[in-house]
């Protein structure tokens, strides 16, 4: 069988333009996504229109919507891109499946009592194997769970995503972070809500887990969840802690995070709040090799037998 010259002349590029149209419902939106300008984009759907030999866009609607034979064209073509990306998925898949490296996330405060163990004995057993560990806020590491940045990650739980199986592997309580010297910590015990001033409070970024932890926390002041200082990250929370710039809520690990005994953890009497921890796995990737090597040891380390078990 031979190819009209034509239909050679339509690519990969050509159906990802008219689809990311017909998606985003906006040549604009769909030149963003695509990561081109929005003239290009056009110029890819006048080439395409042009080889179909009628317009597959009725230009004059707001948004532009598809014509009765560009409504056809897509509802045919889709499918071959949905076998093209999945194809493309599963060669990646089967490629971190057989490379020797393992690429795991997690939060700072999860490094060092629960990761840093299970990596020291898979690194034991498979010493040469390259691993890299990206420490960031729990939604920027299921992120990169999702999108195969990364293998697995522990971390806070995330928002709930059909990309994402989260299990739930630990916890600790929140309280306040303050910096040895601060009263509270020298005079030893908990503390109670009101003893804290509000104004001295360092908070995180609004959509990291603690923060929306504590802001849907009933009877827990406005005063108490948001202010003018708020750092990206726990590490720069304890810094300013340490420093004695305010203090900060924070969960136990957390706070402990580096053993400082400038930074002290205080027990707040009336506020029985909890932080999870989760394992971040991918719902629809198959995990190399490596990953569930280091999951057998996390699991051996925590004493949950079944954290390996397929979900």
């Amino acid at each position: 069988m031979t190819l009209s010259s034509d239909f050679a002349n339509v690519n990969l590029r050509h159906l990802r333009a008219i689809h990311a149209i017909w998606r985003e419902g906006s040549f604009a939106r769909a030149a963003e996504r695509l990561g081109v300008v929005p003239s290009a984009l056009s110029e890819t759907v006048r080439q395409v229109e042009e080889i179909a030999g009628a317009p597959l866009f009725d230009r004059r609607t707001r948004p532009p919507s598809p014509t009765a034979i560009g409504l056809d064209f897509l509802r045919e073509t889709r499918p071959v891109l949905e076998q093209l990306d999945a194809a493309l998925d599963h060669a990646r898949d089967r490629a971190r499946t057989q490379s020797g490296a393992l690429r795991i996330g997690a939060s700072p405060s999860a490094i060092g009592d629960m990761v840093a163990p299970a990596l020291t004995a898979f690194s034991r057993d498979h010493p040469d194997v390259p691993v890299t560990l990206h420490d960031d806020v729990a939604e920027t590491l299921a992120d990169m769970v999702s999108d195969g940045r990364l293998d697995l990650a522990v971390a806070g739980r995330a928002r709930t995503s059909a990309e994402l199986i989260q299990t739930p592997v630990g916890g600790d309580r929140f309280g306040l972070a303050c910096a040895a010297d601060h009263p509270l910590a020298r005079r030893g015990g908990s503390a109670t809500l009101d003893e804290i001033d509000p104004a001295t409070i360092i908070h995180l970024g609004a959509q990291t887990g603690s923060a929306l932890l504590l802001a849907g926390t009933p009877g827990l002041p406005r005063e108490m969840t948001s202010g003018p200082l708020r750092t990206h990250s726990t590490v720069a929370q304890l810094c300013l802690v340490r420093a004695g710039v305010g203090v900060a809520l924070l969960p136990e690990k957390a706070v402990g995070l580096f053993n400082d005994p400038q930074i002290r953890f205080v027990g707040i009497a009336d506020l029985a709040l909890e932080r999870r921890l989760y394992l971040l796995r991918p719902a629809r990737r198959t995990p190399p090799w490596t990953a569930g090597a280091f999951l057998r040891a996390l699991a051996a380390h925590l004493g949950l037998p079944g954290l390996n078990d397929p979900a």
